[in-house]
């Protein structure tokens, strides 16, 4: 029987996510600045080429600006961190960006609620 090679698209999807449990690994364990507060990854998004990752990360303490700025200054050494860890030729350079659907879903959510309880004030 032959297997099935898996597609380009499906491959770049395990790769990003290979990345992301290293990388969460990596800032947990390894990355020593202080303004990289407790963040969460969300997403890696992977060109085709493996050239750039961009990484939304979410912030549950402390300023997400700083954050970005820790993490962006560390990349570099991420980056080489990753080398080590991942079986690819190419490493991406990493761009972190902050993610605000966490927030954005709060505030719905407080919305929502606010909306269902005046209604049933009404009523």
């Amino acid at each position: 029987m032959s297997q099935k090679r898996p597609t380009v698209a499906h491959r770049t999807h395990q790769v990003a996510d290979q990345i992301q449990r290293d990388l969460a690994e990596l800032i947990a364990r390894e990355v020593k600045d202080p303004r990289v507060g407790m963040v969460t990854l969300q997403a890696v998004e992977l060109t085709p080429d493996y050239a750039h990752a961009k990484v939304f990360f979410s912030v549950l303490a402390g300023d997400p600006q700083q954050s970005a700025e820790g993490l962006n200054q560390a990349a570099g050494f991420l980056r080489s961190a990753l080398f080590k860890r991942l079986h690819i030729h190419t490493v991406p350079t990493l761009h972190f960006v902050f993610d605000r659907t966490t927030e954005r879903a709060a505030d719905l959510n407080a919305l929502i609620a606010k909306a269902v309880s005046s209604r049933s004030k009404d009523d």
